[in-house]
């Protein structure tokens, strides 16, 4: 459409300006968007409408994805979705699901925005179970689904049912591809079938470094901790044996690599893998690599440098910060000898130090909620406000129970998928 020689924007003009401000998940540019197309007078499409309120529920502006959805003389399918797609990022699962059970007709992603939801919400319960009504209405469901629910069960530990969903890939002839096969191995790895993730893992031909993760973290924590490390140098070797690039390692990997060396008192191997993944690979320690030295040198009896280095941790506000929690949920299933024991003594001592230190008491509830020692992190808090203790600015302590459902190495699958067309970000 052309007016006065100049071009007048319709709504094949507005989707892809919108679909932009919902992966920049700008509030302020969303609004613009919202008006400019209000002016040009093609808020009235259907696909338009269904785009703004997808571009809402990416701003977490639920207030302004309810009106829109209110406003429409007609839905489909797909606005029920972005709607109770958009309820899902702010956390109202109550709101999602009430809106999931008043839809007159279901599709495999509105399944996979509630099963997806329950996960990233911690109730992998529910995941499991909207899947067993999914299968029972008569949807198969696909990829995405299935690394969902894998997931699912891969967090709860549940092997029978995640075996079931083995079978039902199986029994529905879905094609093998990394993403599936990568949750397989992270299955059967927390589960404690570290043979068997192995055996899974050697079928996989294009390998990416989320799988690679996957295996050494589970010989690493959950089986033989000599076989995590020789997987670790399988992986950075790989280049020279196969004549492919080579794959160079994450924060991950060395989370495995650390844990692995912890647990077999390996002190000299330990420091030059803490010290290799800074200097040569320019991976800044997190909290979980400062806990996993912690617990190597007092394995080895060295209370001094195990005080030292958690220290080092404490003094830095950003490797105690909300992500910290999220790393920690990798340790819940590290077996240390000590347990929290370690961490416990050192941050009391260090309290009893520097009573007013607030990064020492947040070392501590971190050390507790890797134990899964709620009510102690409950004391802590307390015994912080009768200190009068106060968070230092900019250093934001999440609820630690967040711990046992944001496993990071899902994160990094979902963006692994996402780069794919296979993506786990939607799973």
């Amino acid at each position: 459409m052309r007016t006065h020689g100049c071009f007048v924007p319709n709504s094949y003009t507005f989707l892809p300006l919108l679909s932009s401000c919902s992966k920049m998940g700008c509030s302020k540019s969303a609004r613009k968007c919202h008006a400019q197309a209000i002016k040009f007078g093609v808020v009235n499409n259907l696909p338009v409408y269904n785009c703004l309120i997808h571009m809402y529920g990416c701003c977490g502006i639920l207030e302004f994805a309810k009106k829109v959805f209110l406003e429409m003389s007609r839905r489909d399918i797909a606005s029920w979705n972005s709607f109770i797609d958009a309820c899902v990022k702010v956390w109202d699962l109550g709101l999602a699901h009430n809106l999931f059970d008043r839809m007159l007709e279901k599709n495999v992603i509105s399944w996979n925005i509630m099963i997806k939801g329950y996960l990233k919400a911690g109730n992998p319960g529910c995941s499991l179970k909207l899947f067993r009504q999914m299968v029972g209405t008569g949807f198969m469901g696909n990829e995405k689904t299935v690394a969902s629910v894998l997931s699912a069960c891969s967090k709860s530990a549940r092997l029978k049912e995640g075996r079931s969903v083995h079978g039902f890939l199986i029994k529905n002839g879905m094609k093998s591809n990394v993403i599936i096969d990568t949750a397989l191995v992270n299955l059967y790895c927390n589960c404690q079938k570290v043979g068997l993730a192995r055996r899974m893992f050697d079928k996989i031909t294009n390998r990416n470094r989320v799988c690679w993760n996957a295996m050494i973290l589970g010989h690493c924590i959950h089986g033989n901790p000599a076989d995590g490390l020789k997987l670790f140098a399988d992986m950075i070797d790989r280049c020279k044996v196969r004549g492919e690039e080579g794959i160079s390692p994450d924060e991950i990997s060395f989370v495995g690599v650390l844990s692995a060396c912890a647990r077999a008192r390996l002190v000299t191997e330990g420091r030059n893998y803490f010290s290799q993944m800074k200097n040569k690979f320019g991976i800044k320690p997190n909290f979980a690599h400062y806990w996993c030295m912690a617990n190597l040198y007092v394995g080895a009896e060295l209370s001094l440098e195990a005080e030292e280095i958690l220290r080092q941790m404490s003094d830095c506000a950003e490797d105690l910060s909300s992500d910290s929690v999220i790393w920690a949920n990798l340790l819940i299933s590290c077996r240390f000898r000590e347990g929290a024991t370690v961490g416990e003594r050192i941050a009391k001592c260090l309290i009893e130090k520097e009573p007013k230190n607030f990064s020492y008491y947040k070392l501590l509830m971190n050390v507790y909620g890797v134990a899964g020692q709620w009510e102690d992190v409950a004391r802590v808090k307390q015994l912080m406000k009768d200190r009068g203790i106060e968070r230092v600015a900019g250093c934001n302590l999440v609820d630690l129970k967040g711990i046992v459902h944001n496993l990071k190495v899902d994160e990094l699958w979902r963006e692994s998928v996402e780069q794919r067309d296979a993506k786990l970000a939607e799973s």
